[in-house]
């Protein structure tokens, strides 16, 4: 599915997590919406003392910003699929069946896949 087939609001967190790998050269981007409609980006966050995902990032920054769910997560990656680890962060603030969009480079989603 192409960014032009997604809803809006969807196609926006799926340019944003494009946009952050794009422009911090990481190796995921990452994007989630809150249930009050704020979108938090975030990139691949890899120190020697601290690695998270695009996707955890994503969901922390959210949570120190005061948000209480999430709507839907987005992922650009490489990826074959949303590791398990970065599900659960989602849906520890999200919640069962929230959508997380896994997209290529490109911004074509590949899956969506709902937390359990």
């Amino acid at each position: 599915m192409s960014e032009n087939e997604l809803d809006p609001e969807d196609r926006k967190i799926v340019t944003l997590a494009r946009s952050v790998r794009a422009r911090n050269g990481v190796p995921e981007g990452a994007a989630v919406r809150d249930s009050t409609g704020r979108t938090y980006a975030a990139g691949t966050v890899s120190l020697p003392s601290l690695r998270l995902s695009a996707l955890r990032t994503a969901v922390a920054m959210a949570v120190a910003s005061g948000a209480e769910s999430l709507e839907a997560a987005a992922v650009v990656s490489t990826a074959e699929a949303v590791p398990a680890e970065d599900l659960a962060a989602v849906a520890d603030l999200g919640g069962a069946g929230t959508p997380v969009l896994l997209a290529g480079a490109d911004g074509v989603v590949r899956s969506t896949v709902a937390t359990g």
